[in-house]
């Protein structure tokens, strides 16, 4: 049996099928996700969302924080991944990401929280498309 994944942001649905794991990295460590899984709520960090699709394949997604719901109920499990933000790596523009990188390291303001928060979201999503 597989799980029914719903993967979306307050924009928009980014993905939703069936698959067979979820893989998401929580403010606590990585989570793994599988068929029958018990009832679990997780604070999701920025950084990796992958999700193995019925034909083996995976999907590979940067999500930047929000919540990972798991429900099981007659033997059906759902998870929800209800993200601020979240990519696909398919949608990511690595050339875009690595400007914006470079120019929020040169402004050099170490003590600015939002500047660290889009660093830490542009190098997530240059990480998940290093194997290209």
């Amino acid at each position: 049996m597989a799980l029914e994944v719903h993967v979306v942001t307050p924009e928009r649905e980014v993905w939703a099928g069936q698959a067979t794991e979820v893989v998401a990295h929580g403010v606590d460590g990585d989570v793994g996700i599988l068929t029958g899984h018990a009832p679990l709520l997780v604070q999701l960090a920025i950084g990796p969302l992958q999700i193995q699709q019925e034909d083996g394949r995976w999907l590979k997604a940067v999500v930047d924080g929000g919540f990972l719901h798991v429900s099981t109920e007659e033997g059906a499990t759902r998870v929800d991944v209800l993200a601020t933000n979240a990519q696909l790596e398919s949608e990511i523009d690595v050339d875009a990401v690595n400007r914006r990188l470079e120019e929020l390291r040169s402004t050099g303001d170490d003590d600015d929280e939002h500047a660290k928060t889009e660093i830490e979201r542009a190098e997530a999503r240059i990480a998940l498309t290093a194997s290209r």
